[in-house]
């Protein structure tokens, strides 16, 4: 268990404690509900309708737009008015952090229920359903496969070009030739979207965003028997995974399949450790079979079915892993069929690798090393990309070997070790995208966590989110903004735990004393001690 720390509550947490306890009329027994955080929801909803409003000229907006093709608003789109956008972009997003981490410190004090959090959580997603694509234009992508599979096309053999029409041209050009690298699972998931909304842009897009949405409606439900297994708290698990900016801004503006996969790996993973095995064991494969990540977590879980076993270790494993393998052959070989894919998504895993950035660990040291010997002459960059990429892949197998095997026992531990390689898995692949990070947050938010390791979380997901553009562009070698979105990552970090980590409280609070006084009589002044 990581040590505890202690936490600076803001002065008013101790003096609200104290009024909300103090003086309350017995009820029976039961605990008084708490308040609402009425004004932090606020707080946060307001920045997301600024998100909202902004994107439809700063995020992934479409080729042909039939909102904002023509007419006054078009200006939203190009110069000044572009710009403008961006901005309140911005500003919602501070306004969503702010309120973000406001909630997180009455959580942290126990100030702020879980239904607190899922109220807050439910206001600021709420205007995220309807709105374009922020940072990023994955989910033309996720629309052009899902055409080309109800075509007839293999997605895994041709990209998203192979096809005309409003979805394709939509598509990003990085994506525009590339096969699918997700699961059948999610290859029929995009059909069916495609089949419901038919060829209208706007319409599959939020027609896909609901769909994905259900990931996090499982993942609301199972936290409650995760925390109860694994020892944290349920409000902390679900300001973690819930009403944070990753999943508001991306997970869900983005949308992302990424958040089906952990809603089917969490309820998979609860089902386990409540001995209903082989639903577990289906419901993690049908995770994997949207995205091949989460088979990570199948090694692990195995165990937790071994625990409750009788006989030797071996033999323990054995008489699991066989009726697990047997589950997950049925389970992703029906998935399959059902989509009418082949196994093509096996090759196409590799196809996010075009993407170079240096959030990923060993995609930052090949280009470390490729920047070095640049000095002393022209070298192409893939043989030290390449190189790395491949290293880290083996460290990822070590790590994962060596965590398995602490794992033997079953049980909360095994959940520990899986969460842990999911973060690995995240910050070891040759590409990391920022959503990438919840794979693992999905599992190990219901274990105890200490204020200070929530505050990292906070300052990782501004830092990652503001890696990229509202439009989906990369912004990480943008010096200058990259130095203001690390400025306020540690802010935001050092704000969950400090009250006023700038001192702005005392500055104000003197200001605000000499304007009064100074407006005093002068007898009041003359009284004064």
């Amino acid at each position: 268990m990581p040590p505890s720390v202690s936490i600076e509550s803001a002065p008013d947490w101790s003096e609200r404690t104290a009024n909300t306890t103090a003086g309350q009329p017995s009820l029976g027994g039961r605990r008084p509900r708490r308040p609402l955080p009425l004004r932090t929801i606020a707080l946060g909803a307001i920045g997301s309708v600024l998100l909202l409003v902004s994107s439809f000229g700063a995020g992934g907006t479409l080729v042909h737009d039939p909102v904002l093709g023509s007419g006054p608003l078009s200006a939203l789109r190009y110069g000044h008015g572009r710009d403008v956008a961006v901005t309140v972009v911005y500003v919602g997003f501070a306004l969503l952090v702010w309120a973000w981490v406001r909630l997180g410190r009455g959580v942290i004090a126990n100030l702020v229920t879980s239904r607190g959090v899922l109220w807050a959580t439910a206001a600021w997603l709420g205007p995220m359903l309807i709105a374009p694509p922020l940072f990023t234009r994955d989910v033309y992508s996720y629309l052009g496969q899902g055409l080309l599979a109800l075509n007839g096309l293999d997605p895994y053999g041709v990209g998203p070009s192979a096809l005309t029409g409003p979805i394709p041209e939509n598509v990003h050009p990085t994506w525009q030739t590339t096969p699918a690298p997700y699961g059948p699972l999610f290859m029929g998931v995009a059909k069916g979207v495609i089949l419901l909304a038919g060829h209208d842009v706007i319409a599959s897009v939020i027609v896909m965003r609901l769909v994905l949405l259900g990931g996090l409606v499982l993942l609301i439900c199972a936290l409650p028997g995760l925390v109860r297994h694994l020892g944290g708290r349920l409000p902390v698990a679900l300001w973690l995974v819930a009403a944070s900016p990753m999943t508001v801004v991306h997970l869900v503006g983005g949308p992302h399949n990424d958040m089906l996969m952990i809603g089917l790996l969490a309820v998979g993973t609860l089902l386990m450790l409540e001995g209903k095995n082989v639903t577990g064991i289906a419901l993690v494969s049908a995770a994997m079979a949207i995205k091949a990540t989460a088979g990570l977590a199948l090694p692990f879980l195995v165990w937790i079915w071994a625990s409750r076993l009788e006989g030797s270790l071996w033999r323990r494993f054995a008489r699991a892993v066989f009726p697990a393998v047997g589950v997950f052959v049925v389970v992703f070989g029906a998935c399959t069929a059902l989509a009418k894919v082949g196994f093509g998504w096996l090759s196409a895993l590799s196809a996010p690798g075009m993407i170079v950035n240096y959030l990923s660990a060993p995609t930052a040291v090949g280009q470390a090393l490729h920047s070095l010997v640049q000095l002393f002459g022209e070298t192409n960059i893939w043989p030290f990309v390449g190189t790395t990429r491949t290293l880290g892949s083996v460290l990822l197998v070590a790590i994962l070997a060596w965590n398995w095997w602490q794992a033997r026992e079953g049980g909360p531990e095994a959940v520990r070790r899986a969460a842990i390689v999911l973060c690995f898995g995240a910050f070891l692949s040759p590409v990391l995208l920022p959503w990438y990070t919840t794979w693992g947050l999905a599992l190990g938010a219901a274990f105890a966590w200490t204020p200070r390791a929530l505050s990292y979380v906070v300052g990782a997901s501004i830092a990652l989110v503001l890696a990229y553009y509202p439009d989906g562009e990369q912004a990480m070698y943008n010096w200058p903004f990259v130095a203001v979105g690390m400025g306020a990552a540690v802010l935001g970090a050092l704000s969950l735990v400090r009250f006023d980590p700038l001192g702005l409280s005392s500055t104000f609070g003197k200001f605000s004393r000499t304007v009064t006084t100074a407006h005093l009589p002068r007898e009041a002044h003359e009284s004064r001690p």
